[in-house]
Parts: C-alpha cells; sequence; structure tokens
C-alpha cells in the first residue's frame, strides 16, 4: 500500500472528564479529515489524516477553542508515515490501564451543574425534571467520583447505575453534550435521593424527599445533606433558635458558619464587587467571604458569624438548587458535617452514625463519594481574591511553574513528594514542574486526620499514575512532632525513599516565591502563629532575605516567653501575663490579671513562679502571639474555640476603628506607632529585632488611661505592619532588592497585609502576595517542593 502522510498530536493536560475527544470529533469532521481520537491515560492521542491546510486549521482550533472546562499543558506534533489509510474519524475506546502511556493527564475539579443542565431539570417537559444528579461533559463531579484513570465509567462510582436505553444513546452519540459523560445518567438509571430520620429509616424518596427537607428545614429542624464531596450541616440560617441549637450540639460556640444563597439574594445582606460576586457565581463556586452589608440582619441571624463578614457560596449541585426551588428562605447555614477536628464522613451509614446526635434528620443519595472534599474559600485582600481553603472547584489541578530555575534539566523529570504542615494540611506532588496540591486534610494532630492524609496521598498517586518507586525525594517541616514529618519518615523507610526537612517560615516564602514566578532577590515577611524555627524556638514573626538562591533570615520578633508552653496560645492571657512580665512588678501584673476573673490568685501565682524559673516556658517570635495577647488584654477573646479566633476577632475590633473613627484620631494612632516602633539590631548577627515587649505595654498603658479598645487594637495592628514594613525596606534598600513579598497565616490580616503593601509600594518596591496558593499553612506544601526544586539539593 502506498504510505501516507500522518499527524500524531500528543495533548497532555485537563483533558479527561471534560468532553475532550468529542470536541476533537467534531471539529476533525468539520475539517474533513481522518483518522482517530483515543484517551491515553497520561494524554489524549490523535492520528489525522487530510489536507495540509485543513490539518492546520484543525490544530487552530484545537488551541483556541478546547472544552470550557479542559487546560492544555503541551501539544506535541510529529509527522509520521504509514501504511494505514483512514476512511472516516473515529473515537476509540480508552486502553486498558497496561497498555496506557504515561503522561500529565489531570482529572478536573469537581463543577457545578451548568445552565443547559440546570434548564433540563427545570423544565417539566424534559425527562430530567427534577431530578438532581443531571450532569454532561461540561459540569458535575470529577475528582470526587473518580477511582483511578482514565476517567471512565468503569473507573468511577457511577459504575453501579448502568445507563438505560436514552441514556446510552446521549452517551454514545459524538455530537451530544453528553457523549461519554461519565457522571451522566437520569431518574430511571441513575442515583436516588432519600429523608431518612436519625436511625435510619427512608422517609421519603426522591421529590418528595426534596419537599419534605424544605418544610422541615422551616420548621427549624436541622440536616445533615449529602452533597458531592461530602456532607453539610444544614439549617435555616434567618432562624436564631435552629443555628443556635446547631451550635450547642456541633460544640461550635463562636466559629462562623458558611451559608449558601441564590446569586440573586446576596446583596440583601452582602456589599461585594464586580470580582467577587463574578467568583461566586462561577462554576467553580467557592465559599466567598463578603463583608456584612447595614441590612444583615434583616435577613441572616446574627448568631451565623459573629465578624464584620460573612461566608457564602452559591448552590452548585441539583439537590441544592431544588432546595431553593421549593422554599422562601434567604439562605442556609451550609457548613461541613463533620465533629470540630475530624474528616467528613462520606459513606451514608457513617454519616447518620457520627451525626445522628446533631442531625434530627437525613437528606442522602446512594452515589458513593471516592474522595471527599471541602468547600473552598476565599477572600478579596490586597485587591486580589485569596485562598484561604483551596479544596473543591480547584483540587487535584496542578499549579504549574514556568521558570528556568524550575524548568531546568535537572529537575523536569523528578518527582517529589510534599507533605504540607500539621494544622490547615494539604499535601503535594510534584512532577517536574507540575504541583498537585490534595483537597484540604484538616488538623493531622488527630489520628482520623492523620488517616485522611495518608489516603488523600495514595490517591494523588493514583490519579496522577505514580507509583512510590517513581518517587524521588520527600519533603515535610522541620518540626519533629508533627504527624505529616513522621508519616514522612515512615514512607522513606518503607520505600528507601530520602527525607528532606523545610523549615516551615522558608517554605511560605518560597512559596510565594513560586506562586508568583518570581526568583529574583527578594526580601520576604513571613508572620503566623507557629513554625518550628532552626534554634529550636517556635518562629513566627520573621523576615528573610532571598539572594542567589539563598533563603536567610534576617530580623524577626523579639523573642518573647510562653509560660505553659502550648497552653498559651489556648489562654492568651498567658501569653500577656509573660509579656508584661518583663516590664511590671509582681503586684501590679497580678492586680491586673485578676480584673479578667480567669486565673485564681494560686494559679496567677504558679505561672508567674515557672516564668521566673523558665519551668515549661518556650520563647516565641510569634506574630500570632502577641495579636492574642492584645485581643485577651482588651476581652475580645479569653478563650479559642477555632484556630486564629483571638487575633481575627481583634481584627473585626480593629475595622470598627478605622470605620468610625475622626481623622484627628487616625493621625493621632498613626504619629503614636511612628514613634514607638523601636528596632535594634543583634550584636552577634546582625539580624533586625522588632521591640514587641514596648508595643504589647504602651496597650496596657492606653488602656488604663482610658483609651478605646477600638483605638488600642488599630495601633498593635499598625505597629506590626509599619515595623515590619521597616526591616523590610532596610534590607532592600541595603542590598538593591526591588521585591518585598507577605506570607503566613497572618497575612491573611487585611489590615496589616494592606498597610505593608502600602508601605512596600509607597517607598518604591513592588509587592509579592500569593494568588493561586494559600498564604497560610494550606500552602505549605506547595513551599516545600518549590524550596527543593529550587535549593540545592538534587545538583
Amino acid at each position: 500500500m502506498t504510505p501516507v502522510k500522518t499527524k500524531k498530536i500528543i495533548i497532555e493536560g485537563i483533558v479527561q472528564g471534560v468532553g475532550f475527544r468529542p470536541f476533537v470529533y467534531r471539529i476533525a469532521k468539520k475539517h474533513n479529515l481522518n483518522g482517530f481520537v483515543i484517551n491515553k491515560g497520561g494524554c489524549v492521542e490523535v492520528m489525522i489524516q487530510g489536507a495540509p491546510k485543513n490539518i492546520t486549521q484543525f490544530i487552530q482550533h484545537l488551541k483556541n477553542e478546547k472544552p470550557e472546562l479542559s487546560k492544555i499543558d503541551k501539544i506535541e506534533i510529529e509527522e509520521t508515515i504509514t501504511t494505514t489509510i483512514y476512511t472516516d474519524f473515529k473515537i476509540k475506546e480508552s486502553e486498558s490501564q497496561k497498555e496506557m502511556e504515561k503522561g500529565e493527564s489531570t482529572i478536573p475539579a469537581d463543577v457545578a451543574i451548568c445552565e443547559e443542565c440546570l434548564k433540563e431539570m427545570m423544565d417539566k417537559n424534559n425527562r430530567r425534571y427534577n431530578y438532581p444528579f443531571t450532569a454532561c461533559t461540561n459540569c458535575g463531579a470529577r475528582f470526587t467520583v473518580i477511582k483511578q484513570i482514565p476517567y471512565d465509567r468503569d473507573n468511577t462510582s457511577m459504575d453501579k447505575f448502568p445507563l438505560c436505553k436514552k441514556c446510552l444513546e446521549e452517551y454514545k452519540n459524538p455530537m451530544d453534550r453528553r457523549f461519554h459523560a461519565q457522571a451522566t445518567c437520569c431518574s430511571e438509571c441513575g442515583p436516588t435521593v432519600f429523608l431518612t430520620d436519625k436511625d435510619g429509616n427512608i422517609l421519603y424518596t426522591n421529590n418528595n424527599a426534596i419537599e419534605q427537607t424544605v418544610k422541615l428545614l422551616k420548621e427549624g429542624n436541622i440536616f445533615a445533606i449529602k452533597g458531592i464531596g461530602g456532607a453539610h450541616l444544614v439549617c435555616d440560617a434567618n432562624n436564631d433558635s435552629a443555628v443556635l441549637e446547631l451550635r450547642k450540639r456541633l460544640n461550635r460556640p463562636t466559629q462562623p458558619f458558611a451559608i449558601m444563597a441564590k446569586p440573586e439574594y446576596l446583596k440583601l445582606f452582602a456589599n461585594y464587587d464586580n470580582e467577587e460576586i463574578n467568583l461566586f457565581k462561577s462554576q467553580k463556586r467557592p465559599i466567598v467571604v463578603f463583608d456584612k452589608n447595614k441590612n444583615y440582619d434583616k435577613y441572616i441571624s446574627k448568631f451565623v458569624s459573629d465578624l464584620n463578614t460573612v461566608g457564602a457560596m452559591a448552590q452548585y449541585s441539583g439537590i441544592h438548587h431544588l432546595l431553593f426551588n421549593e422554599t422562601e428562605a434567604i439562605a442556609y447555614v451550609m457548613t461541613s458535617a463533620n465533629l470540630p477536628g475530624l474528616p467528613m464522613a462520606i459513606e451514608n451509614d457513617k454519616i447518620i452514625d457520627s451525626l445522628k446526635n446533631i442531625a434530627d434528620y437525613f437528606l442522602l443519595h446512594n452515589r458513593d463519594i471516592i474522595n471527599r472534599c471541602d468547600d473552598s474559600v476565599l477572600k478579596k485582600i490586597n485587591n486580589r481574591m485569596i485562598f484561604l481553603r483551596r479544596s473543591r472547584g480547584f483540587a487535584p489541578e496542578p499549579i504549574v511553574i514556568n521558570n528556568d530555575l524550575i524548568n531546568n534539566e535537572d529537575i523536569k523529570n523528578r518527582t517529589i513528594l510534599c507533605m504540607g504542615a500539621e494544622l490547615n494540611s494539604v499535601a503535594s506532588l510534584v512532577k517536574g514542574n507540575k504541583f498537585y496540591l490534595t483537597q484540604y486534610i484538616g488538623n493531622t494532630a488527630k489520628y482520623e486526620t492523620y488517616n485522611y492524609l495518608e489516603n488523600a496521598i495514595n490517591n494523588i498517586l493514583k490519579i496522577t499514575d505514580t507509583q512510590p518507586k517513581d518517587i524521588d525525594a520527600i519533603v515535610c517541616d522541620l518540626h519533629p512532632s508533627f504527624n505529616s514529618s513522621k508519616l514522612a519518615m515512615e514512607l522513606g523507610q518503607k520505600y528507601n525513599i530520602k527525607v528532606h526537612r523545610a523549615q516551615h517560615h522558608e517554605a511560605h516564602c518560597y512559596s510565594l516565591l513560586g506562586d508568583n514566578n518570581i526568583f529574583e532577590p527578594a526580601t520576604i515577611i513571613a508572620i503566623d502563629g507557629v513554625g518550628y524555627g532552626t534554634d529550636g524556638i517556635i518562629w513566627g514573626g520573621e523576615v528573610f532575605s532571598y539572594i542567589d538562591g539563598i533563603m536567610e533570615r534576617i530580623g524577626h520578633f523579639e523573642e518573647q516567653y510562653q509560660a505553659g508552653g502550648d497552653l498559651a496560645a489556648k489562654q492568651p492571657l498567658r501569653m500577656l501575663i509573660s509579656i508584661l512580665y518583663k516590664k511590671l512588678e509582681k503586684e501590679e501584673l497580678i492586680n491586673f490579671i485578676k480584673k479578667y476573673n480567669y486565673f485564681t490568685e494560686k494559679e496567677l501565682n504558679i505561672i508567674l513562679f515557672q516564668l521566673n524559673k523558665k519551668l515549661n516556658v518556650n520563647n516565641t517570635t510569634s506574630c500570632g502571639r502577641i495579636l492574642d495577647s492584645v485581643s485577651a488584654m482588651l476581652s475580645v477573646c479569653h478563650e479559642r474555640t477555632y484556630d486564629g479566633e483571638y487575633a481575627i476577632k481583634l481584627e473585626c475590633v480593629a475595622e470598627n476603628f478605622i470605620k468610625n473613627c475622626s481623622d484627628e484620631e487616625y493621625k493621632r494612632c498613626l504619629e503614636m506607632v511612628k514613634q514607638d516602633i523601636k528596632i535594634t539590631k543583634t550584636k552577634d548577627d546582625g539580624k533586625y529585632i522588632l521591640n514587641t515587649t514596648d508595643l504589647v505595654h504602651n496597650c496596657y498603658k492606653m488602656l488604663l488611661n482610658g483609651f478605646e479598645k477600638e483605638f488600642i487594637a488599630y495601633y498593635i495592628h499598625l505597629a506590626i505592619a509599619d515595623g515590619l514594613s521597616e526591616i523590610a525596606i532596610k534590607n532592600s534598600e541595603l542590598h538593591n532588592i526591588k521585591y518585598i513579598g507577605l506570607t503566613g497565616g497572618v497575612s491573611y490580616n487585611k489590615i496589616i497585609s494592606e498597610k505593608i503593601r502600602q508601605n512596600v509600594e509607597n517607598n518604591g518596591f513592588k509587592f509579592l502576595y500569593h494568588k493561586n496558593v494559600p498564604n497560610g499553612d494550606g500552602g505549605i506544601c506547595f513551599g516545600q517542593g518549590v524550596y527543593y526544586l529550587s535549593s540545592n539539593k538534587i545538583r
């Protein structure tokens, strides 16, 4: 036979589960080309024959008009000569697992139901009317239903729902948007929803279950509702007694609840700009943290959030839409259905068993959740949307760094496993320049969450077609007691993989550099609550200099005592005592602390004895602990019921000052801060030290002299921001550095972060801030990977 020129095209990226093959089929037909398209697991392969002009147009079409949910990371085009002559264009079945080619194809994240499917759901004449699991290639569950690659129905939790005749016709039709839509189904062949009591007895099914759920919610009942990646605890968001009862049962007295509301209702209770509302309505449907508006209390219970903000998301599943279609409710509380510190239950029996003392009823379904996935959370800070939590809608899609420092020959074939931190844990698998972050995991100090971390790692290996033997290195936190670090050592020993340790705040800094794809000299401020330092001290108020690939700690907060060690993080009055111990006489300190009626005199004497003898006393440079101590001083918060509570509530008090103060008060605060900031240099190594003892003592004196709490709260925020800015600017001027960055959990504080940015830019420097990776510990795993790849570890 006569040899024929054939183009072989390999496409890597998010090309599974997004309608990519039917898209290729349609444009091949449009351009009169013959051949085939096939899923190779790690990539999609296209073989085409036809007129050169048509092939050129096909390739342009491929690049420029790809499916909305797809992402092309790499296209390889090779011209081959073959004796096979194709007479048509076909979609071939996916190859078996053993025949799969390795590649960098990625399973897409879960997304909200699309408008076309929603219209069908709301159309009384459509066979999918009121069917909550309606989906197509453009929407629905992906990551949460997949067991392994390739992303075919047999490899998902939809495998136990054989398609009916009508759905099968759609599934096999390349011109239909449900062609190879792995989650497609209808009421004849798909999952069903049902309402149970707390003993698991089924009371209603299908639409009757939805209708009764709405009715019971209106009556003030609390529900556990199973969704795409887990379950939510749900009640009417404007029913005070229901919200308070949920708080009582869940033992969550103050932590804000997220709510779900229709986009058209958002204006009733929240302020927002175009960027915020567009993200709120996007297919990713994260929780967006909005400022409350003046009418908030008319529509949402004051017990939902005691902050100046409220986290809200729009409906993203069919079940959510049906719940709102049947009700006049403005919003529902929609918070993750898990006991504090533990991962969500995802199996129906475990959901009922773990929540039967919290929920009155359960709205469940019989589609298995393979990978649990919490809601993502974003907030606008420094004029950009920032991840507080990166999970549903985003995981496991990779973050890509395109930089010569990372994309060199030594690195591009490396595979690195990064374990993340202890709290707000996320792990990451790094393959070359692609960072596959897991979904949000949580507090791995809890045994169940530790297991969840291990399962999430195994899952990310599976869906990226990575074997443990392929891993070149493991990176974990420097802290010896972190469970994530212990797991790293176990895996390293089991698979004979070398384990490297990255200091916590250095990992934050590398995360910031990688997130901005900038590896030029920079001064970076890393501020948070706790991180194990290279000197064995707990760090948290740090300034680093990054020059010639070397990260050096050049400044930090003054070291403070922590009476009772970690207990000072839970009881911030201990931290306040520890700081004021340096400035006040014993009697004055005891008399002051007695006013809070928190410690007995005996307890106070024990704390002072500890400080005097340095028994069970740690040293720390933590920024979070300074904010905690002032929060306790001002009686904003004395007991922590969730991570970061003291500082978060203090920020609200400071925001009230900004909103309500006069120009004279504002200028007075600025002037006082300017005079009070004291920065010294250590004699031995020349590090900059910000004096925090005097700043806290100044707050103490202001309180005694009758200053408003709002003024004092703003003062400490401003002092921290200006003090850190001054250190960073001094270092940058000294070394002719043009970039100054900010990272770490405290950088979520709008007042501090936006004042630092203002100071940096007013002094002519370029400000670096996060955009694709969480500022806090959810971005540590990313930073650990960047640390390893950009250091000399493998050179």
